[in-house]
């Protein structure tokens, strides 16, 4: 019996090795679970199907032979599950949401911006103006629903962003306004209050788990500091401050061993390396570099490598070497305003807001695409997904869906 239970998990696990549940796949850093070969990409790129979807900058994820998208339509918010082989619609779930754009934002309309998350059977969206629900991911139906009018403002100045986040059973975000906004965990089940950590406000990066020194914590960017807080209980374990113009926090940070990388917009690329010592927690610089900040695009890592995506030089690509911060090599600069970073494998893929595809090896000594396609025909925002043997693409208002090789 034991023999047969292990086959039966190694056989579930292997069905959904391919899953895209979450904002930057399967562990949140950008790198999908199977691999493809940089150097093994066609001439053309096939697109299968595309179906309009509705307007905002939420991506695409992907669970088994479906693929889960939340987006606006009219004056709804709009969560939708479709077959991921034909683009069928299976389910709709919709609710009317009314909102007005920051003037400063207006060219990014009017959400969503958070990924939603799809985990035990259920999918998690948050949207613009802070609502958070549970849908049962085979039908649609609503399982539960929050928002939080204990805080003044329902969301920050540009609308909420942060991506929902599952582990040890609690759904974690960032809710509320500028100057008064909580970290919580909630229960997935039934969306009960489990902690609360009221230290700042949020931003629009998502947050992260990580383990320094044996503690499961929370790493999130929020509105003015960097923060990890304990997966157990919320308790602030480490904070700094991490200030950028206009209060735009936006990138998520990417754990990578005993080192988190972030950067902001005019901020240097950084690598801190959090220890717990006999006089408590500590948060070293291992290294900066000046030269490689970045605005809303988040990095990648793979041997020994971090990859990103600068707006200097109005927008271009890098790697540098995770060790110590040098540049290894870098794209010519005015290749787009934002770009996506996706790894598969020795496979990097770059997607531009220009909704161009590059296909670049990830141990290569230079930027050079071994492939180039279009993938979008208007302008792209929301991080593709990889999942069921194909990249998933939505643009401004239709959702895509490209056969890999």
């Amino acid at each position: 019996m034991r023999r047969v239970a292990a086959a039966l998990v190694l056989v579930t696990l292997s069905a959904f090795a391919d899953d895209w549940p979450q904002w930057r796949g399967p562990q949140r850093d950008g790198q999908a679970a199977s691999a493809l070969a940089a150097k093994a990409w066609p001439r053309t790129l096939a697109r299968e199907w595309r179906v309009t979807v509705g307007t905002g900058h939420a991506s695409p994820v992907v669970v088994g032979d479906r693929v889960f998208l939340f987006a606006r339509e009219g004056e709804e918010e709009v969560a939708a599950a479709y077959e991921a082989a034909t683009g069928k619609r299976l389910w709709r779930q919709a609710e009317a949401v009314a909102y007005t754009m920051n003037p400063a934002a207006m060219g990014h309309g009017k959400g969503p911006k958070a990924t939603p998350l799809v985990a035990g059977g259920r999918l998690f969206t948050f949207g613009i103006t802070g609502t958070l629900q549970a849908l049962d991911a085979a039908t649609g139906a609503r399982l539960w629903r929050r928002q939080f009018p204990e805080h003044a403002r329902p969301e920050p100045d540009f609308g909420a962003a942060q991506s929902p986040l599952l582990a040890d059973g609690k759904l974690i975000l960032h809710v509320g306004g500028a100057g008064d906004g909580a970290l919580v965990a909630l229960d997935a089940k039934s969306g009960r209050p489990l902690w609360r950590w009221t230290g700042d406000g949020p931003g629009y990066a998502s947050p992260v788990i990580a383990s320094f020194g044996g503690v499961p914590q929370v790493v999130a960017l929020t509105q003015s500091k960097l923060v990890g807080v304990a997966l157990a209980d919320g308790a602030l374990l480490w904070s700094l401050p991490f200030t950028t113009e206009y209060e735009q926090n936006a990138v998520t940070p990417l754990i990578a061993g005993d080192l988190v990388v972030v950067s902001g917009i005019n901020q240097p690329l950084r690598a801190l390396r959090v220890a717990r010592g006999a006089g408590g927690w500590q948060v070293t610089t291992a290294w900066e570099n000046a030269e490689l900040p970045l605005y809303m695009s988040s990095p990648v890592a793979r041997g020994g490598r971090v990859f990103g995506f600068t707006h200097k030089q109005r927008g271009r690509f890098f790697a540098a070497d995770l060790a110590s911060g040098r540049l290894l090599w870098a794209s010519e600069g005015r290749q787009a305003e934002h770009a996506s970073l996706l790894l598969a494998g020795d496979a990097l893929l770059l997607a531009t807001s220009g909704g161009e595809l590059s296909v670049v090896p990830a141990d290569g000594a230079a930027f050079a695409p071994v492939a180039s396609y279009e993938i979008a025909a208007s302008a792209l925002w929301s991080h593709p997904a990889l999942g069921a043997g194909r990249l998933f693409v939505k643009d401004a208002d239709s959702l895509s869906a490209f056969r890999l090789p």
